[in-house]
């Protein structure tokens, strides 16, 4: 199954460094049955592309801890790992495309990496304080958070990753 992990950049260092990718919790996101049922319409193709975009908005999730915990530093940029897995769990508990992966993904499970250019780190850097905010429906938070997702993220190919990761 196509899943989509959400990350950060540090957890995309980590991952080159590692030759693996830890997921945090194990959550990841995909085309299940739930987020299929959820759209009127829709190709696999686009249904896949909405559960990457839940993976960016849980992206933003993990980027709002790291600037709290002081991680000021790290470049405001959404990263979605697309990998093919074989060991997924669905969570119908959570969101709708929501599945649990366990343990850590190899490079090899490793699809494609979906990364913010730069130009999107203004919107993003300010969407990840607010995500929690407009989850509860706070409208301007909403606001924020879909400036950053007008961005559309960079497709990158595994074997990029590294070099990626170096220019920083």
């Amino acid at each position: 199954m196509r899943v989509y992990v959400p990350a950060t950049w540090l957890m995309l260092q980590r991952m080159v460094k590692n030759n693996r990718l830890d997921p945090i919790g194990g959550t990841a996101f995909a085309l299940t049955p739930k987020l299929r049922e959820s759209y009127t319409t829709g190709d696999d193709e686009e249904l896949e592309y909405a559960a990457m975009a839940e993976a960016a908005r849980a992206s933003l999730r993990l980027l709002g801890v790291e600037f709290g915990m002081g991680e000021d530093d790290v470049p405001a940029r959404r990263v979605v790992i697309a990998a093919d897995l074989d060991d997924v769990t669905l969570r119908p508990d959570l969101d709708d495309g929501a599945v649990r992966i366990s343990g850590g993904v190899p490079m090899a499970s490793i699809a494609a990496v979906h990364v913010d250019t730069e130009e999107a780190a203004y919107d993003v850097r300010q969407a990840a304080v607010a995500v929690d905010a407009a989850d509860m429906g706070d409208l301007d938070a909403e606001f924020l958070v879909g400036s950053a997702e007008d961005h559309e993220l960079a497709w990158y190919d595994p074997s990029e990753i590294a070099f990626l990761v170096e220019l920083g």
